[in-house]
């Protein structure tokens, strides 16, 4: 019965409402005091993923490895990944933060790019990890659509998660992809709606450059939704039949039952991205692995806190999970 009975998250009083808590994080946080040592990951097929190591000093040694993985559209630099990689370091583990295909600012070298579903170069980052011998443990956390990747991954193939992988934490995470695509376009939503898709708009276009007889930008800028750039581009560059099908195969939620580690998903109740079928409580009271809390305020991806430190509420509350003797 992993349902977290309270939550003790309180935002700063001048945030208060879940656009703020989402949008200034967004917007004005900077970490400056995290240093990555970049690698290039070669891939099977011809691709590359971009690797970006926060390993301890070699005084401090650590054989427990914490991978993060970022949202929609974002990359390894982002604050909220970088806050998270700082406080992994501070609590003494090594972090790995990665940048999805085609993120991070260097276009990937195939048709396909990435999507919510995709948790096979997940694994190979896991795998590649713990080839070097290093790591007797690996923890997972993501952010939104980087949660949504880790929880199906932990739930979808329990059998195939190495045993190395011991527990989890992710943040606001849409496990109902098609009702997340509905709900961020609702008029108050469409600020971050339209950003996303302005993001996406520049990728095609960049990718049509570099393959202009596979990619037809013909009326890019009529797509006004998720479920029509899906329709158009996500879906059939990476074997979907349409959206619909995308999002039924891609989303977390159905998987949650198979998890078999602890895992925490904290999703604010005033997260402006999630509608109520990405709370998924009755799979939490059911599971002995899922541990779900649902703070009043945190907004999506935000969880400020106003801490001297400059940690979040995210940061210390992965940080407590991860480390505690039993999850709670």
């Amino acid at each position: 019965m992993p349902l977290v009975a309270q939550s003790h998250y309180q935002p700063p009083f001048y945030l208060f409402n879940g656009h703020l808590q989402t949008i200034v994080p967004s917007l004005w946080r900077t970490v400056p005091d995290v240093r990555y040592e970049p690698e290039r990951l070669e891939l099977p097929d011809g691709d590359f993923l971009d690797l970006y190591w926060s390993r301890l000093p070699a005084m401090r040694p650590t054989d427990t490895l914490v991978i993060a993985s970022h949202g929609l559209e974002g990359d390894a630099h982002r604050p909220y990944i970088r806050g998270m990689v700082r406080a992994l370091n501070r609590a003494g583990f090594d972090a790995l933060a990665w940048n999805y295909r085609s993120c991070g600012g260097e276009m990937n070298r195939l048709l396909r790019s990435y999507h919510l579903g995709d948790t096979d170069d997940l694994h190979r980052v896991i795998t590649h990890a713990l080839a070097s011998g290093r790591y007797q443990r690996v923890y997972l956390t993501g952010f939104s659509a980087g949660g949504n990747v880790t929880l199906k991954y932990l739930g979808e193939n329990p059998d195939r998660v190495p045993p190395q992988v011991q527990r989890a934490a992710v943040f606001s995470v849409p496990t109902d992809l098609r009702a997340s695509s509905i709900h961020i376009a609702r008029p108050q939503n469409r600020v971050y709606l339209r950003r996303f898709l302005k993001s996406l708009r520049q990728k095609i276009r960049a990718k049509a450059e570099l393959m202009p007889d596979q990619v037809d930008v013909s009326g890019i800028d009529s797509l006004r939704d998720f479920p029509q750039f899906d329709n158009r581009y996500t879906a059939p560059m990476h074997g979907f039949a349409s959206a619909d099908a995308y999002y039924a195969h891609a989303s977390s939620g159905q998987y949650l039952a198979g998890i078999r580690i602890p895992t925490l998903v904290v999703n604010a109740e005033n997260d402006p991205f999630l509608p109520p079928s990405c709370f998924p409580r009755d799979v939490a009271a059911a599971s002995q692995f899922v541990f779900l809390e649902i703070p009043p305020a945190g907004g999506h991806v935000g969880f400020p806190e106003g801490s001297p430190d400059g940690e979040y509420y995210s940061e210390r509350r992965a940080v407590e999970f991860l480390t505690a003797e039993v999850p709670r």
